[in-house]
């Protein structure tokens, strides 16, 4: 029980990878606050949890509303009475589109959710950590937080190159203090992301060879989990500014390979 008596914030943990970087907090014995946009998304979290024997509870909060997440800190410490661990998850992405196709709503919401939803989500959690004396912080990366070449991706790219900056630059500023601020990069995972993903007409063949990139790079949902428990149970303050990267090493190294094996043996156009 790695989290026992610890109380965990996650943004957009009703489905995906945030409800999975919930189970997993909550299997390890942490008091988990739930959150997203849609209420009955986060009745139905709870409720879901809460039969499994997990400690939870839950708001609606929309990151892109700083309304919102104020009323999320104080949902928590009115729940649990502190914050022990903060994991800015909500994101949003616009597919796989080429960027003139988006809308200027779109532009609008992608960047209000992944970047300004990160840094107020920050602005609130940062001082309160320090307060307390101590605290871990967690943003979640993405395609785009090395630098690389994102195409049809770009907006969505755009704004994680913007948090893992972010990110780092945060962590050198409050360097000193017994907090830590990371970044987890959790690669391709087989989410609903993928499902209801929305895709250019121009992209259709992209789209036929989207299950073999899943096969060759996919990182296992649980895994993303399982990582955030082992840098949340860390010792605020020791280590920070890191960027934790699920697909890397062996894994990428045989993802290439599947991939390059796809497209000789014909399977990939």
């Amino acid at each position: 029980m790695k989290l026992k008596g610890k109380v965990v914030v996650i943004t957009g943990s009703t489905r995906g990878i945030g409800r999975a970087i919930a189970r997993s907090c909550a299997q390890q014995g942490a008091r988990v606050i739930i959150s997203s946009r849609k209420e009955s998304a986060v009745k139905e979290t709870c409720e879901t949890f809460q039969k499994e024997g997990f400690e939870v509870s839950g708001i609606k909060a929309d990151v892109a509303v700083n309304v919102d997440l104020i009323k999320l800190f104080k949902h928590s410490l009115e729940t649990w009475g502190k914050i022990d661990i903060w994991i800015n998850n909500a994101g949003l992405s616009a597919g796989m589109r080429f960027f003139d196709e988006l809308s200027e709503e779109e532009v609008k919401e992608i960047v209000d959710v992944n970047i300004t939803g990160t840094m107020q989500a920050s602005r609130i959690i940062v001082p309160y950590f320090i307060k307390q004396k101590k605290g871990i912080l967690i943003n979640m990366g993405g395609m785009g937080s090395k630098g690389e070449k994102s195409p049809h991706l770009t907006a969505y790219a755009a704004t994680k190159a913007a948090v893992a900056s972010f990110t780092r630059n945060l962590a050198e500023e409050y360097k000193g203090n017994p907090i830590s601020i990371h970044m987890i990069i959790p690669g391709m995972v087989e989410t609903d992301f993928y499902n209801d993903i929305k895709v250019s007409p121009k992209l259709t063949e992209d789209l036929q060879n989207l299950p073999y990139a899943l096969e060759a790079f996919g990182v296992p949902i649980e895994e993303v989990g399982k990582l955030c428990v082992e840098i949340a149970a860390q010792e605020p303050g020791k280590d920070t500014g890191k960027t934790y990267s699920l697909l890397r090493g062996t894994r990428l190294m045989k993802g290439i390979a599947l991939m390059i094996w796809y497209r000789l043996s014909g399977k990939m156009k």
